[in-house]
Order: C-alpha cells, then sequence, then structure tokens
C-alpha cells in the first residue's frame, strides 16, 4: 500500500531544525573543484504562524490520505466479495468501481502534488522534486514576469497618471488633521535624525566647515572692503552717532574720576585747592567738547572721526603692518579656549534646540511646516498649472525610474531565490500552498470514484458486462 510522503518541513538529510544559512557545496561536474557559497535563510512568517500553517498541513494531509486508504480498502472489501463462491449483488461491482477509480485517481494526484517538492516515496523519479531542481529557473521566470508585467515604464506612466496623485495629495495635505500629521512625523524625523548623529562627526563638520573656514582668509582685507562699503553707503554715521552720544553720557557721569585723575597726576607740592580747580576746569572743558562734538554736525571732531575710518579701511586693505596685526588677533582668537571648544558648545546648544522644536507641536519650526502643507495642499487643488506640472513630473520619475531601474528590481527577485537554500525553499512553499493543493488530492480521488461509477455503469448498461 502506497503512503503519503509527509515528511516533516524540520528534518533535512537528518538534521532536524536544519538552519539554510549553512553552507553548501556546488560542484560543476564529477571532480570538480568545490566551492562553498552562504545560502541564505528564506525570510517566512513568524515561528506562531509558520507553526499553525504546518499543523493546518499536516492535517489536510492526514484527511485526504485516510480518504485514499478508505477508497483502498473498499475496493479491496469488494474485490474479494466478488471473489468469494456464490452471486454477488449488483451493487458491489458499482461500489468496487467507483473506489478503483478513486483510488488511481487519488494516487496519480498525490504523485503530482508530492513531485512539486520532493521526490515521491524518496525514489528519485525523474521529473520529480521540481521546485527544488528547479527553484533558480523558477526566480528567473518570476523576475521576468515582474519586470514585463508590473515594472514596464508605459504600463506605469499610465497608471501614475490614470492616479491623479497631485489632486490626492493636494486633497490630503489641505487637511489641518493631516498637515498636523506631517508635520508631527516631520519632527519625529527630524529629532530622530539630530539623536542618531554622533557629536564628534557634527563638531568636526563645524570644525572644517565654520570655524576652519573663519581662521582661513586674511581677516583685514574682508574687514576693510566692509567698513568702505559702510561708509559709502552712509551706514556708518549712525555708528558714529551711536560714539560720540555714548560717550557724551560717559563724560557726565564720570567727573569724580576725572578730578581724581588730574589730582594724581599733579604735583605733590601743589594746592589742594589748585589740584580741585584745575580737574574742575579740565572736567568743564570734557563736558563742553563732548557736548559740541554731540551736537554739531559739522564738528571738526567728527570729521577726524570720519578720516581715521577712511584711513582703517584703506589701512585694513593695503598696509602690510595693519594686516599683519589684524592676523595677530586673527590667531590669538581662533586659539583661545572658548573658540576652541566653540564646535561642541554650538552643536550642544544646536541640537538640543532643534530636537526640543522637534517634539514641540506649538514651537516654530512644527507650525511652519504645518502651514506650508496647508498652503501647498490648497495651492495644489486651486492652481491647474501646478498639478499638471506635479503630474508631469511624477510620471517622468516614475517612467524614468522604471526604464533605469526596473533590471535591477526585478533582479533582486532572482539573485534573491539563487540564494535561498533550495529544500526549505520549497518547504516554505509548501507551507504556503500545500494546504491548497491537498484539495486537488481530494478532487481526484472523488472525481475518480464518480468517473469510475459513471464509466462502470455505462460499461453495464451497453454490454451488460
Amino acid at each position: 500500500m502506497v503512503t503519503d510522503d509527509t515528511d516533516d518541513a524540520d528534518d533535512h538529510d537528518g538534521r532536524p531544525g536544519y538552519d539554510a544559512a549553512d553552507a553548501y557545496e556546488v560542484g560543476a561536474s564529477a571532480g570538480a573543484a568545490v566551492e562553498t557559497r552562504p545560502r541564505r535563510s528564506v525570510p517566512g512568517p513568524t515561528p506562531e504562524v509558520e507553526a499553525e500553517r504546518r499543523r493546518a498541513l499536516r492535517n489536510h494531509k492526514a484527511f485526504v490520505t485516510g480518504l485514499l486508504v478508505v477508497a483502498a480498502a473498499i475496493f479491496l472489501a469488494c474485490s474479494w466479495w466478488q471473489s468469494q463462491p456464490g452471486d454477488t449483488p449488483a451493487w458491489v461491482g458499482y461500489v468496487r468501481a467507483a473506489a478503483e477509480a478513486g483510488m488511481i485517481g487519488g494516487l496519480a494526484d498525490w504523485f503530482a502534488v508530492t513531485a512539486l517538492f520532493r521526490h515521491p516515496l524518496r525514489i528519485p523519479i525523474p521529473h520529480t522534486a521540481l521546485i527544488p531542481k528547479k527553484k533558480d529557473q523558477l526566480g528567473q521566470a518570476l523576475s521576468g514576469f515582474v519586470g514585463e508585467n508590473f515594472l514596464n515604464a508605459e504600463l506605469i506612466t499610465e497608471k501614475v497618471s490614470s492616479a491623479n496623485i497631485p489632486e490626492r495629495i493636494g486633497g490630503w495635505l489641505s487637511q489641518p488633521d493631516n498637515a498636523a500629521k506631517v508635520s508631527r512625523e516631520a519632527g519625529r524625523l527630524t529629532a530622530n535624525g539630530v539623536r542618531a548623529l554622533d557629536p564628534k562627526d557634527a563638531e568636526a563638520i563645524i570644525n572644517s566647515q565654520l570655524i576652519g573656514r573663519l581662521s582661513e582668509p586674511e581677516w583685514g582685507p574682508p574687514a576693510g572692503r566692509l567698513l568702505e562699503q559702510l561708509i559709502e553707503d552712509g551706514k556708518a554715521e549712525p555708528v558714529v552717532e551711536e560714539v560720540i552720544s555714548w560717550a557724551h553720557k560717559k563724560v557726565l557721569a564720570s567727573e569724580d574720576s576725572v578730578v581724581r585723575l588730574i589730582d594724581e597726576r599733579m604735583p605733590n607740592w601743589a594746592p589742594k585747592f589748585a589740584k580741585n580747580l584745575v580737574g574742575e576746569r579740565v572736567y568743564r572743558e570734557l563736558v563742553s567738547w563732548t557736548a559740541a562734538l554731540n551736537e554739531d554736525p559739522d564738528h571738526e571732531g567728527r570729521h577726524a572721526i570720519r578720516r581715521f575710518l577712511h584711513q582703517l579701511a584703506g589701512d585694513l586693505q593695503h598696509d602690510p603692518a595693519m594686516i599683519e596685526r589684524v592676523e595677530g588677533i586673527k590667531r590669538d582668537v581662533m586659539g583661545s579656549t572658548p573658540v576652541q571648544g566653540a564646535a561642541a558648545a554650538i552643536w550642544a546648544s544646536a541640537s538640543a534646540s532643534l530636537v526640543e522644536a522637534a517634539g514641540d507641536g506649538n514651537s516654530l519650526l512644527r507650525t511652519k511646516i504645518t502651514e506650508l502643507c496647508l498652503t501647498w495642499g490648497t495651492n495644489i487643488q486651486t492652481d491647474p498649472e501646478l498639478r499638471a506640472s506635479l503630474d508631469k513630473r511624477i510620471t517622468g520619475a516614475a517612467a524614468f525610474l522604471a526604464e533605469n531601474y526596473a533590471g535591477e528590481v526585478t533582479a533582486i527577485i532572482s539573485e534573491t531565490v539563487e540564494r535561498w537554500d533550495a529544500e526549505e525553499a520549497s518547504e516554505k512553499i509548501e507551507l504556503m500552498v500545500g494546504k491548497d493543493l491537498q484539495f486537488i488530492r481530494l478532487n481526484g480521488t472523488l472525481v475518480g470514484a464518480l468517473a469510475g461509477l459513471a464509466i462502470y455503469t455505462v460499461n453495464q448498461l451497453l454490454f451488460g458486462a
């Protein structure tokens, strides 16, 4: 009696728990050098889902095999009955014919289904174990099928164009809840990206792209050109005004300091009242001069300041001594401890602020993203030219990707299938479709029985034997 080949899939070559990632050997021919390549485990469902599929497959196999056994038992019983002396009821022949045909149909379909995944009864019959043997060809065929029917540039362009993607995007973005969702997801992505950055890498970028570049050029000539431009545009005058006003206010509040300074500079033998008179006199003259400077736009002191600024702008650009002096200041500044640690401080402050803004729904960043989404969504809906432009760009991008990268995408299918272990791939496929294939065996048994009964009945009606 032929039994169903229902070997558990977790027993390969006598190795329970077979790991498909183990290396396998590929021989080009007998005696050829053996090459070892790693095989990838076939991706699959969770262990719980896989266990449930195994259980369902075993149950279906057991039921259909049981039906085949019942048909065989009925056939043998009817054959034994007919072999006994005496007359046998006519219906026994009908039952025997149905059971015989059902048994044959069930066996034929059992062979066909089993031959897809393994050698029936472990006998290496030609054209059996088709999936393990033809796995790579199946992967290539599937890859070609997907490329021709799904990643076809003309088909994709037509589908993308008919989908009205810009209009759908505009309608979706114009909804406040959706705009807020985009803002929230953009904030989450931004925060995760900032957190994922290595502070050392960020500091290195700040040092090389910001602080390092500040120290590369000479500071004097650019500063001189900037000052010269400010003077020509009249933008230096407000600064002059502020400096003069500040100086006058400072002098007004410095009477004691001026008198004391004069007192300290006069000879020790000078009388006290003389010192006070001189100090007060100097202070009054200083106040008078700064007041005149502050009030008179045409004061000579103002002209002197302007001449000084003009001279400074020229010296910063053309005087080697001044340029070198500024470079010395630059070296001192760039070599100072605060500047050396500025990159870390800048990144710490910027990253913390960015993460906080990205996570705060009321922050300026999140609010601007929401407003931008709403604005774009409304513009897309109301502007036909913008929709047409976006549709052209989207379909063009889809066509470009399909024309230039369809081969790479479909190659993933064939290359992935090639890396799969043949036995494990066959097992996984059987777990996916094996339950449905058992209905082929069931139908083969039932249809075979009905066909056998019909043939036997017609034979009896025509020939009576």
